[in-house]
């Protein structure tokens, strides 16, 4: 939980915004997710959601679902998101947040969730579907293990649900651009504005994140002007499946390709590296 709330603490300690970046476990295949991790994390990622593959989201465009699909035709599970961090944990402090649904979850069974995802290193969780009326089935625990918890809110969101989700929120507010799916454009510039702003003065105890739509570095510096940071899934996880799914690349200029997409989100260094050869 600490580690979560220090990072992006030193970020806008800077001056600057905390990059989250979303991707999906085993996905394009289980060799690659560790590699990917690792190579977003040289490039500039601040914390990490590692989505847990899910049959069934709810908040999810295409391009993660398809994500999903392919890590389930490979098998993956839990454990396997898990085995994921505890590798990742060895050659970084980067924090991983897991992002997923509430039902694996529950199967899985609460307490063994948390603290296995506690010894592998997982910083925090985010289920999407666990609504705050909710978060009582998953709050001890998360809270015995040092988890912290993110809840979302929206454009639709009343104020005093706002300033609720800040009160149980235990690692970030994270604020939806869009009434949308993952992947959705961004629509009307003043609206999103204005609702990112609304929050913003209602989340005091938390840092106060914005995901959904953001694909390009302009995106997030516009979308973050009235937050601690962005997060990015769809655009990155579009260039991936596109990279590894052209057979002419090899698996070096595949991360190379990835790590300058993340340095443009970042940084705003050009990213003009297609998927060919």
């Amino acid at each position: 939980m600490s580690r979560i709330r220090d990072a992006i603490a030193a970020v806008t300690a800077r001056g600057d915004k905390a990059m989250g970046l979303f991707l999906t476990n085993g996905f394009p295949d289980p060799q690659s997710t560790l590699p990917l991790l690792q190579a977003m994390d040289e490039a500039g990622a601040d914390f990490i959601e590692l989505g847990m593959p899910f049959s069934d989201p709810l908040a999810e465009g295409l391009p993660i679902q398809r994500s999903s699909e392919r890590a389930l035709r490979h098998g993956v599970t839990l454990d396997d998101a898990f085995r994921t961090v505890e590798a990742f944990r060895r050659t970084s402090e980067t924090p991983v947040l897991l992002m997923g649904y509430a039902n694996p979850v529950f199967r899985y069974g609460v307490s063994n969730f948390c603290e296995a995802a506690r010894s592998s290193g997982v910083d925090g969780l985010i289920l999407p579907d666990l609504p705050l009326e909710e978060r009582h089935l998953l709050a001890d625990d998360a809270e015995r293990t040092g988890l912290g918890l993110v809840h979302l809110v929206a454009p639709n969101t009343p104020d005093e649900r706002v300033t609720r989700t800040d009160a149980l929120t235990t690692a970030f507010v994270y604020a939806v651009s869009i009434t949308g799916l993952t992947g959705t454009g961004l629509g009307a510039v003043d609206a999103v504005a204005a609702y990112l702003a609304r929050v913003r003065r209602l989340v005091t105890r938390n840092p106060l994140l914005v995901g959904f739509g953001i694909r390009t570095h302009d995106d997030a510096r516009r979308l973050s002007a009235h937050t601690d940071g962005f997060i990015v899934g769809s655009a990155l996880v579009s260039k991936i499946e596109a990279l590894w799914d052209d057979a002419r690349l090899t698996p070096a200029r595949r991360l190379a390709a990835v790590q300058q997409l993340v340095r443009h989100l970042k940084y705003g260094e050009p990213a003009d590296v297609a998927a060919a050869p």
